[in-house]
């Protein structure tokens, strides 16, 4: 769906000079995700899908990590979180999502 800006122009000023212009432009871009990253992926793709949401490279979020782990342990349970919670590349549901509505079933 293309859309043209819609070019809007004020009263003219007292003094008869011009108004400003404005112009709006609506976004039509898709919505960028959180997800797990197939492309990137060593494990579960938390890290890869980390990266292309924050537009940073997998690297530097796995180095991330393992100073998380170095420093408290704490990045195995963010991983674990993020495993369950974020939804894969492509998929509607995260693994956690899918478990419970199993479980309903």
């Amino acid at each position: 769906m293309d859309t043209e800006p819609n070019t809007s122009t004020f009263p003219e000023a007292p003094d008869g000079a011009p108004g400003p212009t404005y112009t709006t432009v609506t976004d039509d871009s898709p919505e960028e995700r959180l997800h797990r990253a197939g492309e990137h992926r060593m494990l579960a793709g938390v890290a890869g899908g980390l990266a292309d949401y924050f537009d940073v490279d997998p690297t530097m979020v796995r180095i991330g990590f393992v100073a998380l782990a170095f420093l408290g342990g704490l990045a195995v349970p963010l991983y674990l979180a993020g495993w369950l919670l974020i939804p894969d590349e492509g998929a509607e549901e995260s693994l956690a999502e899918e478990l419970i509505a199993r479980e309903r079933r």
